[in-house]
C-alpha cells in the first residue's frame, strides 16, 4: 500500500492531456489511435511516478516539516530510500521502453519531460517563476506527446491555452504553500522565499484575464473556425469562465488550492463544469451536422 502510494496514482490524471489532441482533432472514436495513446499515457505514469519518488526521495527533510507532505511513504519512513531509488529506476526502464515501443518521436517527448523534471527536481524548483513556468511546460509536453502518438495537428492555441491553465493552476498551487509559510513560520519549498500573497494574486489575476481572453479568441478565430467547419465553439465559453470563477472561489474564499488533483477529484462544480464543457464540445465539433444546428 505504501509503494503504491510512492507512485501516486492519483496524479496520473494529469496524463489524461494525452487525449486533448485527439478529442479536438475530432478522432476520439479511432479506437486505434485511442489504443496508442492509452499505451503513451502508461508511459507518462511511470515516468511521471518515477519524478515524484525522486522528488520525495529528495525532499524527505523538508517533507517532514510540512502537514501533510510528512505522511508521505519515504518522509514518514513507510518505505526506506533505497527501496524508493530501486522502484524509480524499474519505472524510468519501464516508461523509456515503452515510448521506444510505441514511437521514437514520442521517444524524444518524453525523454525531454524526463530531463526536464531531472533538472527541475535537482534545483530548478528553487528558483522563483522558473518553477511555475516548468510545471506548466509538462502538461504542453504531454499534449505534444499524444500529438505525436496520433499523428495528428497541434495547434498554436491548443498549445497556449495548456500552457496557459496549467501556469494558472501551478501559481494556486504556489499561493497555497506561501499561506502555509504564513500559518507554520516555515519555508515548505526553498522558492517560496521569492513569493508573497501580493505577487501571487496579481500573476493570478493577470494569467486569469490573459486566459479567458486567449479562449474566447480562440474559439472566434477564422483559423479555427475554417478548421473546425463551425462557429458555435464560442458556447463552450460559459464553462471555462465559471470553471475559473469556481477556482478563484476555491483559491480567495477556501483557501484551499494546494493540490488541482484534489480538486478535480473532490470539486462538484468543476466536475459538473468540465463534463458540461465536454458534452458541449462533443456536440459542437461531432454532431454540428444534426438539425439541431441548422
Amino acid at each position: 500500500m505504501h509503494y503504491l502510494k510512492l507512485l501516486r496514482p492519483k496524479d496520473w490524471a494529469k496524463n489524461l492531456f494525452l487525449f486533448i489532441p485527439l478529442f479536438f482533432a475530432g478522432e476520439l472514436f479511432q479506437f486505434n489511435k485511442v489504443l496508442e495513446i492509452f499505451w503513451g499515457f502508461l508511459a507518462f505514469c511511470c515516468i511521471a511516478s518515477a519524478i515524484y519518488i525522486l522528488n520525495d526521495y529528495r525532499d524527505r527533510e523538508e517533507d517532514r516539516k510540512h502537514p501533510t507532505k510528512k505522511n508521505r511513504p519515504i518522509a514518514s519512513g513507510a518505505v526506506s530510500p533505497a527501496s524508493a531509488l530501486v522502484l524509480f529506476f524499474i519505472l524510468v526502464i519501464l516508461g523509456i521502453g515503452l515510448g521506444y515501443w510505441i514511437r521514437d518521436k514520442f521517444l524524444f517527448v518524453l525523454a525531454i519531460y524526463f530531463v526536464l523534471n531531472v533538472a527541475y527536481s535537482f534545483g530548478l524548483k528553487n528558483i522563483p517563476i522558473l518553477d511555475i513556468i516548468i510545471v506548466a511546460i509538462g502538461f504542453v509536453l504531454r499534449i505534444k506527446g499524444g500529438a505525436v502518438i496520433a499523428k495528428v495537428g497541434l495547434t498554436e492555441w491548443l498549445n497556449i491555452m495548456v500552457f496557459l491553465l496549467a501556469l494558472f493552476m501551478a501559481i494556486g498551487k504556489r499561493r497555497d504553500d506561501v499561506l502555509l509559510k504564513l500559518t507554520s513560520g516555515t519555508d515548505m519549498r526553498k522558492s517560496i522565499k521569492g513569493y508573497n500573497l501580493d505577487l501571487l494574486n496579481v500573476l493570478l489575476a493577470l494569467v486569469c484575464a490573459v486566459i479567458i481572453v486567449a479562449y474566447f479568441m480562440y474559439t472566434m478565430s477564422p483559423e479555427v473556425i475554417a478548421r473546425y467547419g463551425t462557429y458555435r465553439l464560442y458556447y463552450t465559453c460559459l464553462f471555462v469562465l465559471a470553471g475559473i470563477m469556481r477556482y478563484l472561489q476555491i483559491i480567495y474564499i477556501q483557501a484551499d488550492s494546494g493540490s488541482p488533483t484534489k480538486i478535480l477529484y473532490k470539486d462538484r462544480f468543476i466536475q459538473i463544469t468540465i463534463l458540461l464543457w465536454i458534452a458541449t464540445f462533443y456536440v459542437i465539433l461531432y454532431m454540428k451536422d444534426i438539425t439541431l444546428f441548422e
